[in-house]
C-alpha cells in the first residue's frame, strides 16, 4: 500500500486506505482503462457494486495492474432486490464470478430497502459469506442509525463501514456520531457533491489557496479530518493524481468549521433525485 496515503483500521481488523476510488458509471473498455489508470496513480481501495455492472471491468483492472492481490482492497455491493438469504449468497457468488476474483475485501449492502424489510436477513447472509471466505469485511451503505441498531441487536455483528452521502452541503454529523459509537467507519459517496458546485465556492477556494491546494483537495482533506473515507470518481488521470495529494497539509479547526457549516437541511442529493436511487 502506498506509503504516503494514510490508513484506517476497521472494527474487524482490516486495514484500508484513507481514500478510495469510486467507479459508478465506469464500465466496458473505457471504464477498465480509467480504473487501471487509478490503480497506476496509486489508489488501492476500489469501490464497485453489482448494480454498477462493472465488476468485470474492476476484475480486469486488478489483473492488469500486476500488483499482488493483497495490496488492493476491492469493494462490491449487494442490491436491494436480492436481500432474501439464499438470493443474497448467490448474488455475492455471482459478484465474484463476474470479477474473476477469489474474494472481495469489502462487501456492502447497497441500501436497506426498508419497504421489503429483509435487510436483517441480508445481513445474516453477509455474515455467512464472510465465514465462507467470500469476503474479508462486511458493511452497509445508506443505513440510518436505526437500521444499524437493529442488525447489531439481532445478529451481534456491527458493520465495519457505512457508506453514505457525505459532502459539505450534507455533513452527516449525527449519522457519523452514531456510527462511531459502534466503531463503524463512515465512507463518503459523492464527496464533492452534485455537479461539483462546491468547487466554485469562494470560502472553500480561499481555504484551498491558503494551503496552496485546489478546492477539490481542500474538500477531500475535510473528509479525511472528519474521519471519513472519501471515494471520488474521475476518469481524468490529472484529477486522479490531484485527489490523492491531500496528505501533506492540514486544515485548521476554524477552516473545518467553515466547511462543515455549509451543510443545510435540503443539501441531500438522494432526496432531490430519489428516482436515481430506487434500484440500489
Amino acid at each position: 500500500m502506498n506509503q504516503h496515503i494514510s490508513e484506517k483500521v476497521l472494527n474487524d481488523g482490516l486495514k484500508i486506505p484513507a481514500i478510495g476510488f469510486g467507479t459508478a458509471f465506469l464500465k466496458g473498455t473505457d471504464g477498465a482503462k480509467a480504473i487501471t489508470g487509478a490503480i497506476e496513480a496509486g489508489y488501492r481501495l476500489i469501490d464497485s457494486a453489482f448494480n454498477y455492472e462493472n465488476e468485470g471491468a474492476v476484475g480486469q483492472s486488478v489483473r492488469k495492474s500486476g500488483l499482488p492481490r493483497e495490496e488492493l482492497r476491492i469493494t462490491s455491493k449487494l442490491p436491494g432486490r436480492h436481500h432474501a438469504y439464499k438470493e443474497a449468497l448467490e448474488t455475492i457468488e455471482e459478484s465474484l464470478y463476474r470479477a474473476g476474483l477469489d474474494y472481495y475485501d469489502l462487501y456492502l449492502i447497497h441500501w436497506p430497502n426498508p419497504k421489503t424489510d429483509k435487510y436483517v436477513e441480508a445481513w445474516q447472509a453477509m455474515i455467512e459469506a464472510k465465514k465462507r471466505g467470500y469476503v474479508r469485511s462486511i458493511g452497509v451503505c445508506n443505513f440510518l442509525p436505526e437500521h444499524n441498531e437493529r442488525i447489531i441487536k439481532e445478529t451481534g455483528v456491527a458493520p465495519s463501514i457505512n457508506q453514505v452521502e457525505l459532502h459539505p452541503l450534507f455533513n452527516q454529523e449525527l449519522q457519523r456520531a452514531k456510527d462511531a459509537e459502534h466503531g463503524i467507519v463512515t465512507e463518503s459517496w459523492s464527496p464533492l457533491g452534485r455537479g461539483h458546485s462546491m468547487l466554485k465556492n469562494e470560502q472553500i477556494a480561499a481555504i484551498a489557496a491558503a494551503h496552496g491546494k485546489t478546492p477539490t483537495q481542500a474538500i477531500l482533506r475535510w473528509h479525511i479530518q472528519l474521519g471519513a473515507v472519501p471515494i471520488p470518481r474521475t476518469s481524468s488521470k490529472e484529477h486522479q493524481k490531484e485527489n490523492l495529494e491531500i496528505f501533506d497539509f492540514e486544515l485548521s479547526e476554524d477552516e473545518m468549521k467553515v466547511i462543515s457549516g455549509m451543510s443545510k437541511p435540503d443539501g441531500r442529493l438522494w432526496e432531490q433525485n430519489p428516482a436515481e436511487y430506487e434500484e440500489m
